[in-house]
């Protein structure tokens, strides 16, 4: 039996609402993360993040063990303490950053060793140090170290990708002490959909108290990815959390919700935010654009955000054009709130049955039907 029960409440279709439960608070479902990867989501505080909705947040293994250390964050009693953060987190292994950084980095059977972006420094990273690194940060739900393999590997590279994940995986499981900490396995196969059901069986087979989906966005054609995605929830358990890593266009959650996906998480709403890109119901606009200038207007009218009641388009240009830190701050409370919103709404509709017509009704608003992919 999982420490950290999930109970679906409604379904629609294959779109479902339900609750996790964490040792730091429930999460309604489906929901978003933002991504705080140094354990700060940037340019906001905490209570900002609660007030623009966020229920659960996202931070990285990888960077928070290289910089401040994970020993250190334990001394100071957990991530959460340090952060001042009494919601829910989400820890990403680092599986990703390390592909990303493959120069940097040699992996075999037992683990990976790697140079530390930063300094050089060099390092070795085990399915054992992974969660004990997670345990140490305090996170609520850690992520299984996995390898995941470009979009354009052969098919032998990704089933040795696979392999691997499948045994780290049981040996995060295997290495895992704290009652505190919920264990997610993370589904790979690159392109391939045979090897993505086969990771999701074994994956599913096992008491993992979630799932993922990893590897995906990267470069693939989108059908595939999508493909991806709906073999690895038709190889999954139902009555577990299903959560689709790195996507998260507005389209994204739209047809994960409809697919039946429960957690998202991007850093697209936070860093649009920074080069002046607002996400708006009508689509996206560019803060900057010489239209705004005498725009008293709010970013959107329909929205009830902190920034949207407070600030004018206007303003905000004239605080972009300046480079004044507030503008950054305050597009990224509205983008923020836009995505929590988004999701709100989808499980709204998924308990009254509409989410089809919820999800009509969003797209019909978009100006550009191209403009929130």
């Amino acid at each position: 039996m999982s420490h950290f029960p999930f109970k679906v409440l409604a379904v629609d279709g294959a779109a479902r609402a339900g609750v996790l439960h964490t040792h730091h608070g429930e999460v309604p479902t489906p929901a978003f993360m933002p991504v705080g990867t140094y354990g700060a989501v940037k340019t906001l505080t905490p209570g900002e993040l609660a007030d623009a909705g966020t229920r659960i947040l996202l931070s990285n293994t990888y960077h928070l063990y290289l910089r401040p250390g994970a020993e250190l964050v334990g001394r100071l009693v957990g991530l959460h303490a340090v952060m001042n953060w009494d919601r829910p987190i989400l820890t990403d292994s680092g599986g990703f950053q390390i592909m990303s950084l493959a120069s940097l980095a040699r992996v075999d059977d037992d683990g990976v060793t790697f140079r530390s972006h930063l300094d050089g420094s060099g390092h070795r990273f085990t399915p054992e140090l992974a969660v004990r690194v997670q345990e140490l940060l305090g996170t609520d739900i850690a992520m299984c170290l996995d390898e995941l393999v470009s979009p354009r590997s052969d098919k032998p590279t990704a089933l040795k990708a696979v392999e691997r994940t499948l045994a780290w995986a049981h040996r995060c499981l295997r290495a895992r002490s704290s009652e505190k900490m919920a264990l997610f396995g993370i589904v790979q196969g690159g392109v391939f959909p045979d090897l993505r059901a086969h990771c999701a069986q074994v994956l599913g087979s096992a008491p993992f108290d979630g799932f993922a989906m990893g590897g995906l966005a990267l470069g693939e054609e989108p059908g595939e990815t999508w493909q991806a995605v709906e073999t690895s929830l038709l190889n999954l358990p139902e009555a577990r959390p299903r959560y689709l890593m790195g996507m998260g266009t507005p389209s994204d959650l739209l047809d994960g919700i409809q697919r039946g996906v429960d957690l998202f998480d991007c850093v697209m709403p936070t860093r649009n935010a920074r080069n002046g890109t607002l996400f708006t119901r009508a689509g996206k606009i560019s803060i900057r654009s010489a239209s705004m200038k005498e725009d008293k207007s709010p970013p959107d009218p329909e929205c009830s955000c902190f920034t949207c009641r407070n600030f004018s388009r206007a303003y905000l240009r004239h605080l972009f054009l300046t480079r004044e830190m507030l503008g950054f701050r305050l597009s990224t409370i509205h983008n923020l709130s836009y995505y929590h919103q988004l999701v709100s709404g989808a499980r709204e509709a998924v308990f009254s049955g509409s989410f089809a017509s919820y999800r009509k009704e969003v797209e019909g608003l978009w100006v550009d039907q191209e403009s929130l992919l």
